[in-house]
């Protein structure tokens, strides 16, 4: 048996296809992988892997369509991914338990534009029953997380690297599922999740540290992420909200082996999975084991980590200015970009 296989039998904790490739996501399946998930960079990156299967359909849709821009095509093949992979968890789905579930990111260019989001989050609900809404933690994202959560959509909040992040997502899925509550919606098959990108948490804190006149020890450095999502999954536990974290975005072992034994789930790479079931890793799990004193002393003395990691390190209007945001849109801006480029020169063929 599998290593990710004998992990989902032992414990609660589960994991996700980071990526709708739908050869990737059959390995994933067979190790009880139990969702999926897209964003602008992973879709480029289906796209330019598996270009011949993809490059009929697209000619296809210029000849019958000719007026669409190449931005229109470019979302038809990002719902198509989305949907195909959303066929193929269908077999697994369960929607009070978010069991086989596919994300789709919304447009990062709507990141300031709640009204925006909402309207094309209400679209992508209706692509298939098993659809996941991705959702920015911007100040705007915050605002349409909990519309979208009122409207009985299954949110899973993105660019998130913090625990204040993390827990204004939390509060505005409750606010949500109160108000629908308190007018007799059923809640029963929203399954919202919260994002952390530990690894990319790791990325920002390594760049502030490059630019300062100082050293932290290297081991220091690959616990910022992990030291945010345990803080966070104890915060979920102790106020009992309905939002699951969802942990992403991994560099090294630490982000599976440290995390396991939780009540959540982790997004992982193909070539990650295999590396995970080619290892001999004890499966035991490490969830409420502390973050080593000598490494999080040596974190909770960068201001930028600071913020991550105290529940009131940043207000929700100060999400747009942190670093790790920053970048990340910068990417996700540059994936879309990048894969715009691909579709435009069929259009001009």
């Amino acid at each position: 048996m599998s290593v990710l296989k004998e992990t989902s039998q032992k414990y609660s904790t589960k994991f996700w296809n980071d990526s709708c490739d739908l050869k990737e996501l059959d390995y994933a399946i067979d190790n009880n992988c139990v969702g999926a998930t897209t964003n602008p960079i992973i879709v480029k990156s289906v796209l330019q892997n598996n270009l011949e299967a993809y490059e009929r359909e697209i000619l296809e849709i210029i000849k019958e369509q000719p007026t669409l821009t190449e931005d229109d095509i470019a979302w038809i093949i990002i719902e198509k991914m989305a949907v195909d992979g959303a066929k193929k968890l269908e077999p697994i789905f369960n929607p009070k338990t978010g069991t086989g579930r596919i994300s789709i990111q919304t447009n990062t260019k709507y990141c300031k534009s709640p009204d925006i989001i909402l309207k094309q989050a209400l679209h992508f609900s209706t692509l298939a029953p098993n659809m996941q809404i991705k959702i920015p933690v911007t100040a705007a994202g915050v605002k349409a997380i909990e519309e979208a959560t009122y409207h009985g959509i299954s949110i899973n909040a993105t660019v998130c690297f913090s625990v204040p992040q993390a827990v204004a997502v939390a509060e505005a899925v409750e606010r949500a599922l109160k108000r629908r509550t308190d007018e007799g919606k059923d809640n029963s098959e929203i399954t919202p999740v919260c994002t952390i990108m530990i690894g990319r948490t790791d990325d920002y804190i390594k760049k502030v540290i490059k630019s300062q006149d100082r050293l932290i020890d290297p081991e220091a450095l690959e616990w910022a992420g992990i030291a945010c999502a345990r803080k966070y999954y104890a915060i979920y536990k102790e106020r009992n909200y309905k939002t699951k974290l969802l942990t992403a975005a991994f560099r090294n072992i630490h982000h599976w082996t440290a995390l396991v034994g939780g009540d959540l789930l982790a997004t992982i790479p193909a070539n990650f999975q295999k590396k995970i079931n080619g290892s001999k890793v004890e499966i035991k799990s490490q969830i409420d084991t502390p973050v080593d004193s000598k490494w999080l002393e040596q974190l909770l003395s960068i201001p930028e980590f600071v913020k991550a990691y105290n529940v009131d390190g940043m207000a929700v209007d100060e999400f747009d200015r942190y670093g790790a945001v920053i970048d990340t849109l910068k990417q996700f801006y540059q994936g879309y970009d990048d894969l715009v480029q691909i579709i435009r020169k069929y259009v001009l063929r």
